[in-house]
């Protein structure tokens, strides 16, 4: 009986817990701030995260880096130039859920996605390496150390779409 009545009050704080936690994202308490040191310095976007909560088509530039592996992913492939591929990414982000476009200028699009329960944004970076004829592309979470794969899987989605795009 006591084995229940703790396994009951267990549970009423797990749920307590969750109830806060969703509370707190749906007042705007787990937006983060936004970075400050976005861009394009020097041919490169913005460095690696120190923890597993990001993924950049220059993670090689960084071949010491702790999170390297895990944030290494391919570029986004051209369809026709660099003009006109940022064109269509900006309208296939757009459709995404979430999306707020940022800055969009020649050459580069910074956008950020806001989650749909706890409302945590990853800022997001496309920018056109005219040297190496791609997209080279970051996606970063501000909270938390881990992302459950959410930044890899929604650039997947963004090059999927993009090669689907007319």
């Amino acid at each position: 009986m006591l084995l229940l009545k703790l396994l009951k009050w267990v549970l009423i704080l797990i749920a307590s817990a969750v109830v806060l936690a969703i509370l707190a994202g749906q007042l705007g308490l787990l937006r983060g701030d936004a970075p400050t040191d976005l861009g394009v310095r020097d041919g490169k976007l913005k460095g690696l995260s120190a923890t597993a909560n990001s993924v950049s088509s220059q993670a090689a530039l960084y071949p010491d880096h702790p999170q390297r592996r895990y944030a290494d992913i391919a570029p986004l492939a051209l369809r026709g130039d660099g003009a006109a591929t940022l064109a269509k990414l900006k309208t296939v982000v757009e459709t995404m859920h979430g999306t707020q476009v940022v800055k969009s200028e020649p050459g580069y699009l910074y956008v950020q996605y806001q989650t749909r329960l706890m409302h945590y944004v990853d800022d997001v970076e496309f920018w056109f390496d005219p040297s190496a004829q791609v997209i080279q592309v970051r996606s970063a979470s501000r909270l938390g150390k881990g992302d459950m794969g959410a930044n890899r899987q929604r650039i997947e989605a963004v090059r999927t779409a993009l090669a689907a795009a007319p």
